[in-house]
């Protein structure tokens, strides 16, 4: 039995558009990206600073603000702050969850680049309150996902091709970035090294348009002046090498460390008895504990950043900022806050930095290091080695500082940095979120191709099928007839109630009629256990359920229930072959 015309799901398919006026569109698309990803990192900026103002006591530093406010105020205020998001969180937008970037990389490698439009208002939200109370978190994250955000509202309002959705996400999180720290290349390396799992040389472009973009109104909103007032860089010893090679060693570590005792503060807030919701102002209640001890933990901590570069960050204050803001982020990320730990990295590695050149002149003062040259490097070192991402970790800092002299130093120290974290087994922080949730990211073409191919591409909607009633004497004429002999088994309602196989038949097209009294019917001879995806699903979600379970075709399910047509396995590998090569084609003429 073939399906009716009524009954076939039928595929509209829009005309394609030529590949290079899709090319020079999306440039165009790209500038608005990143017009729209610095205003939304601007409104944030902004809402962090009324919050603090409304908070806190008056101060020309965050760090002033919270010395000049009441001790009652430092206890309660980050615990107030974290059930407020809690509910926000827990109710209307789990994505804010965490640091933001995993769920960029999550929506890129699985979702085909689709974020929620509610993510661009609630993230900023959430992550200014909590940031804005103390929450030891960093603002770059959350911007990367507001960006990003941003990137994937306008191509889907836009109705741009879907395989586009990813260049927007990564414009829109590199133009974030480069917003934040006025910093275009490294929004672009951020983008490309941490957030695409692949993509096509030629759009690399789009990229960093979207990013130079958002430089450009960073300056117009901020001014024309760096994050941070970075000492010039003077590097004529060679010898030193050593040093930061060390430092490259002890950032691995340290990396190493963070990422644990984010995981480690997880664990422990998954087994306490309370609603989640409650959980984030447990953390902040503990932070507010530490912060009346350590005030310079609360907040982004940039002022921290500054001491160690200005050289006046004493070695007994940097190692207790190391130890202490190492737990107070662990706490509020582990508590399920919202809010990056980029900054937190930079806060450490200065603090690693200012420690280890201090150490060094205690035990070697012929020396005469540096302090603010090894906080420097100490930023760049740790963020590689909590991010896996050198190559974006010594853009930072040269960009911080604009001296070529930082580079050698900064590529030894963050190469080594990230080997030490791979070399014993570690995850970068971003990664190791992703595993927690069962999502294994691998990169290479191929796997774009297999998540930017939707189902409804591959699925057949002209198929044979059975109900439930059918005589098994019609069910093998069909069998020996159809040269597909597998049957989805309907129900009265059109639902799949199960599958009916050429295996199923075999002893009755032997002539072995006995059903042991029961009706010669298909429901006594099909498997009721399906197999099946739903009609949003995708290519790489099909493929590797056809990998796990052998099955060599798949019902495609509607939300209704119903079923809305079939994918054979070894179409949905063709379908694939033939998108790979198109798409490899399309690129190389560009």
């Amino acid at each position: 039995m073939v399906a009716t015309s009524s009954e076939k799901n039928s595929i509209h398919h829009e005309p394609a558009i030529n590949p290079r006026v899709q090319y020079v569109l999306l440039m165009f698309f790209s500038v608005a990206i990143g017009v729209a990803a610095a205003m939304g990192a601007f409104v944030f900026r902004w809402l962090i600073e009324q919050f603090q103002t409304l908070f806190w006591a008056e101060g020309s530093t965050f760090l002033d603000r919270v010395g000049d406010s009441p001790w009652w105020l430092v206890l309660l205020l980050p615990c107030l702050g974290g059930l407020a998001a809690g509910v926000i969180i827990n109710r209307w937008a789990p994505e804010a969850k965490g640091p933001g970037v995993p769920e960029v990389i999550k929506a890129i490698a699985v979702r085909g680049g689709v974020i929620r439009h509610r993510i661009t208002f609630l993230k900023a939200l959430v992550t200014s309150l909590l940031i804005g109370c103390g929450a030891s978190v960093g603002r770059e994250g959350p911007v990367v996902q507001i960006g990003a955000s941003l990137g994937s509202s306008a191509a889907r309002l836009f109705r741009l091709d879907r395989s586009m959705l990813p260049v927007c996400v990564a414009s829109g999180a590199a133009a974030g970035i480069s917003a934040t720290f006025n910093a275009p290349l490294t929004g672009t390396l951020f983008a490309i090294e941490i957030l695409l799992l692949d993509t096509e040389m030629s759009y690399v472009s789009h990229i960093i348009v979207s990013s130079i973009t958002a430089s450009a109104l960073s300056k117009f909103f901020w001014g024309d002046f760096p994050t941070f007032d970075a000492p010039k860089f003077i590097f004529s010893n060679f010898g030193e090498l050593i040093i930061f090679f060390i430092l490259g060693i002890m950032s691995g570590l340290v990396s190493l460390a963070f990422v644990h005792m984010i995981r480690f503060m997880e664990n422990i807030f998954m087994r306490i008895p309370v609603p989640e919701w409650v959980k984030p102002g447990i953390g902040g209640l503990l932070l507010g504990i530490l912060g009346l001890q350590v005030p310079g933990i609360l907040g982004v901590g940039y002022e921290v950043v500054d001491m160690g570069m200005e050289g006046v960050l004493p070695l007994e204050l940097a190692v207790i900022i190391l130890i202490c803001k190492m737990t107070a982020t662990s706490l509020c990320i582990g508590s399920g806050m919202s809010g990056g730990i980029f900054a937190p990295s930079l806060v450490l590695g200065a603090a690693l930095g200012v420690s280890v050149s201090s150490t060094m002149n205690m035990i070697f003062p012929q020396l005469a290091l540096t302090h603010g040259q090894y906080a420097l490097v100490g930023m760049g070192t740790v963020v590689a080695g909590t991010t896996l991402a050198p190559i974006t970790a010594v853009l930072t800092v040269f960009e911080l500082t604009y001296s070529y002299k930082i580079i050698l130093p900064m590529m030894v120290g963050c190469i080594t940095s990230a080997l030490v974290v791979r070399l014993l087994k570690g995850y970068s922080v971003y990664e190791a979120k992703l595993l927690r949730q069962g999502i294994n990211i691998l990169r290479g073409h191929d796997e774009s191709v297999l998540v930017n191919v939707s189902v409804d591409e591959v699925m057949d909607t002209e198929f044979d099928y059975l109900h439930t009633s059918d005589h098994l004497e019609k069910a093998a004429s069909m069998v020996t007839d159809s040269p597909f002999p597998h049957f989805p088994v309907l129900d009265d309602d059109g639902r799949v109630a199960g599958i009916l196989t050429l295996r199923d038949m075999r002893s009755w097209l032997k002539g072995n009629h006995d059903t042991g009294g029961a009706p010669a019917i298909v429901d006594t001879l099909m498997v009721r256990t399906v197999v099946s995806v739903n009609t949003d699903s995708n290519l790489k979600e099909t493929l590797m359920l056809f990998e796990r379970t052998g099955v060599s075709f798949v019902p495609v399910i509607k939300s209704d229930g119903k079923i809305a047509g079939i994918i054979k396995s070894r179409e949905a590998f063709r379908i694939f072959r033939e998108k790979r090569y198109k798409n490899r084609i399309l690129s190389s003429s560009l």
